[in-house]
């Protein structure tokens, strides 16, 4: 697999919550230098990453509910209505990881459900987080199977802001729970590019992380996300 191709699969996290306008600018660069497919922001950041990235064929991202999952329902939808009007056009949304591990599985299916159709109406993505690091390999299952009944377009590993981060043994979880229409997204932890060529291996059409410049150049990142 080569260089061009995993960079195509590659959502170029903006996401430390110290991250300033003159990092922004920045990491658009790298993003816009390497082709990636999008560049997930923070939702504060999206207006100026649409600009940055006009005309360049990379996406703006940016995150829902981030990181915990525990706002509500409304306030998930509001942010994604807001976050779309401001130009992203995909959208990584934070599962409600505590109802989950309540067992209130119609709330968790409904919550990821109604973002979902504030996405799509607007043409848009949706990819779920369901924070494996935080799961069992029960519940994570559970997570996927309720994701894809709920019409998302992705399940994704982690937000890389608790606890650990992407594994290969998850991806072969959420591969075996979902059907083939749900892509994977594997992020946190993905510092080289032999581990981002594992994960692409294994089944995931997008790697979500900060070290892009790293990864493509052949080094190793220093970076948690």
């Amino acid at each position: 697999m080569d260089k061009k191709t995993i960079a195509g699969m590659i959502d170029h996290a903006v996401l430390k919550p110290e991250a300033t306008d003159m990092d922004l600018e920045r990491e658009c660069s790298i993003a816009v230098k390497y082709g990636v497919a999008s560049v997930c922001v923070k939702p504060s950041h999206v207006v100026m990453a649409k600009k940055l990235l006009a005309s360049s064929g990379v996406a703006v991202s940016t995150v829902i509910g981030f990181p915990h999952g525990s706002t509500t329902t409304g306030c998930k939808v509001a942010e994604a209505l807001e976050a779309l009007e401001n130009g992203a056009v995909e959208l990584d949304m934070v599962i409600n990881i505590g109802r989950l591990l309540s067992g209130d599985m119609d709330f968790v299916r409904e919550d990821i459900k109604s973002v979902v159709e504030a996405a799509h109406k607007r043409g848009a993505l949706l990819k779920v987080i369901i924070e494996t690091s935080l799961l069992s390999d029960e519940m994570k299952a559970y997570a996927c199977r309720l994701s894809e009944e709920a019409g998302a377009d992705f399940v994704k590993t982690s937000t890389g802001f608790n606890g650990g981060g992407a594994a290969l043994a998850d991806i072969v979880i959420m591969k075996n729970s979902v059907s083939p229409k749900v892509r994977l997204k594997a992020s946190g932890g993905i510092k080289s590019f032999q581990q981002a060529v594992e994960f692409a291996e294994a089944g995931c059409s997008r790697l979500g992380t900060s070290s892009t410049e790293a990864i493509l150049q052949g080094g190793t990142s220093n970076s948690t996300y």
